[in-house]
């Protein structure tokens, strides 16, 4: 082979490239100078690692056996310098529980590496969870939970960095939450718009609710008698209907409060986190609870003045009766399940803040 046009093969990241090497100096130079870029250009074209695609993904039982058998995958970067905790929450997979039932060495591995590494634009892990470049609406069904949720893994993986991790700034000059706040602004508007038409229609609907029951509080069922006692007076179901009553008194119009409690707020970012989804929470919950008494109320009123004296026509009385609060039941039920749920994981939050205290340590202990 002629030493003008020798070849050497040499092998870079697992790829094969071929740099040539001329006797003429000039050549020698140009031909150097198409190598580099061709080593370049391997660089930037190589694929991710099998365990940087399933942390996009989210195929956690890929993550724990690659992790399992081979820990040292876990100092693989993208060609940006992402780590595998960038590239799972940017795309919001949590893979961490997985982590945290790994080995002593990899938790060791993740919480002095992998929580402070910073890639190619300057962004820390918390950056990525701040950007909505791979978010698609979550799990939830309104503006204001897919906000909370949001939220949620933000301060999740807040907890996972050293505070002074707050205040950095990448290569755009953006801290992490300075960036939440320009990714989310216009889904921000979005929740803001339908809390304040959600808490309006229903806080309407309260009011109504506690008009109808305060009338029926001094409209006893049968009549009063010559003494100013109610006919029924004496009846268990009599009872019965004052007491619903009051109770649907009581319940629309703590509704109302919460509900205007709600349009009155300033509905800033960190409201959406827990006040906003808990006080919709207890609203719909009490605004229920008043539709349901005020039509238990009603049926009792139709029992106590119509007599009825077959066990068929009772039964049909009553089914009737409960139709309205079946029907807001069913149509309704997702949404405040949906609610409820979050209501109480922001309590059980709250609590355990108290209890067990958090730090950046809090995920890999």
């Amino acid at each position: 082979m002629d030493s003008s046009s020798r070849r050497e093969h040499c092998n870079l990241e697992g790829q094969n490239t071929i740099i040539r090497f001329s006797g003429d100096k000039k050549k020698g130079e140009a031909s150097s100078q198409t190598g580099g870029a061709d080593i370049a250009a391997t660089i930037e074209e190589r694929p991710d690692t099998p365990l940087i695609i399933a942390a996009s993904t989210g195929i956690k039982e890929i993550v724990n056996e690659i992790i399992e058998v081979y820990p040292q995958a876990l100092e693989h970067v993208t060609r940006n310098g992402q780590n595998i905790l960038h590239v799972a929450i940017l795309h919001r997979n949590d893979i961490f529980e997985r982590i945290k039932a790994g080995k002593e060495e990899v938790r060791k591995v993740v919480k002095q590496r992998l929580v402070l590494g910073i890639d190619n634009d300057g962004d820390t892990i918390l950056h990525k969870a701040a950007c909505a470049k791979y978010y698609h609406g979550g799990t939830t069904s309104t503006a204001a939970l897919e906000l909370q949720e949001e939220l949620r893994w933000f301060r999740k993986v807040e907890k996972m960095v050293p505070p002074h991790y707050t205040i950095h700034l990448n290569n755009e000059n953006h801290t992490a939450e300075q960036l939440f706040k320009e990714e989310h602004k216009e889904q921000l508007k979005e929740a803001q718009k339908w809390v304040k038409n959600t808490s309006q229609s229903c806080s309407t609907v309260a009011v109504l609710v506690a008009t109808v029951v305060f009338a029926a509080a001094f409209t006893a069922p049968g009549g009063l008698r010559d003494n100013g006692n109610p006919v029924f007076g004496d009846k268990p179901l009599y009872s019965f209907f004052t007491v619903m009553d009051v109770a649907g008194l009581a319940s629309s119009l703590t509704s109302v409060v919460l509900f205007l409690s709600v349009l009155t707020s300033s509905l800033d970012l960190r409201d959406f986190h827990s006040t906003i989804p808990r006080k919709l929470t207890f609203g719909f919950t009490c605004l229920f609870f008043a539709i349901a008494t005020t039509v238990l109320s009603f049926t009792a009123t139709i029992v106590l003045t119509v007599h009825l004296k077959k066990a068929w026509t009772t039964t049909l009385t009553y089914a009737a009766a409960f139709l309205p609060v079946s029907a807001y039941a069913i149509v309704q039920f997702g949404l405040y399940i949906a609610y409820l749920k979050s209501a109480f994981i922001s309590i059980f939050e709250l609590v355990k803040s108290f209890l067990d205290g958090y730090d950046d340590e809090y995920f890999f202990i």
